[in-house]
């Protein structure tokens, strides 16, 4: 079935906000008594707060208590303090002009908040280009689950082998190919390609899937 949609991820993808999230992680716990070590929580960003915090502090719930108040607080770090000051992904606007030109429809997959997400689009330059997205809020369990990406294909309403999904950490692939999507990974995300091996395509980052897009799976409109 010929492409028509592309599923995007954003930390890591479009922004350059992985090891923000991580640090977030390990100062929000800080605030609440707990010592993490950023090398605990940064393999793990990619993940929903839901299963970052009880994976580093098993009696913990995102949902309720301490956890929560800890998982609030990380999402305010990161509206007020981090998110602000990532930068972009090279090539990420020039990215996603082409493919909004190609006459690809666009919808972000993200485990963040809303709110975080608006600031995040703000700090990755293209919030002006994309108005489509399913966040935390559209899914009852956050990436490595299909929740978010399964919501992202109803709101498009195409079926799972007419997109592709853009991302970079090896739970966009596990919640992508869950929904039966296939997966475009960036390294700019921080993970090893033998982390990211279950993508149809590796690239380094916006810029060098652009500058390959004629041969890759974005071009690839009969698949």
């Amino acid at each position: 079935m010929a492409l028509q949609g592309v599923i995007l991820d954003v930390d890591g993808t479009l922004v350059l906000s992985n090891d923000a999230h991580a640090h977030a992680w390990v100062e929000a716990f800080k605030d609440f008594g707990y010592e993490i070590k950023f090398e605990q929580v940064r393999p793990l960003i990619g993940m929903g707060g839901d299963q970052v915090v009880p994976k580093l502090v098993p009696e913990l719930s995102a949902e309720e208590g301490k956890g929560k108040e800890i998982s609030d607080h990380r999402k305010k770090l990161i509206i007020n303090k981090y998110a602000p000051n990532v930068t972009p992904a090279h090539g990420t606007r020039q990215l996603v002009e082409r493919m909004r030109d190609d006459g690809l429809r666009l919808i972000i997959a993200t485990s963040a908040k809303s709110e975080e997400l608006s600031v995040l689009l703000k700090s990755a330059q293209v919030d002006d280009l994309l108005d489509e997205a399913t966040t935390s809020s559209d899914a009852d369990t956050s990436k490595p689950a299909p929740d978010i990406v399964e919501a992202a294909l109803s709101k498009l309403n195409m079926p799972p082998d007419s997109v592709v999904m853009i991302g970079d950490t090896p739970y966009d692939i596990q919640s992508a190919n869950a929904a039966g999507v296939d997966v475009i990974a960036f390294r700019c995300g921080g993970f090893k390609d033998s982390e990211l091996a279950g993508a149809i395509a590796i690239y380094n980052d916006p810029a060098d899937l652009l500058a390959q897009y004629e041969h890759s799976p974005l071009a690839n409109r009969k698949r």
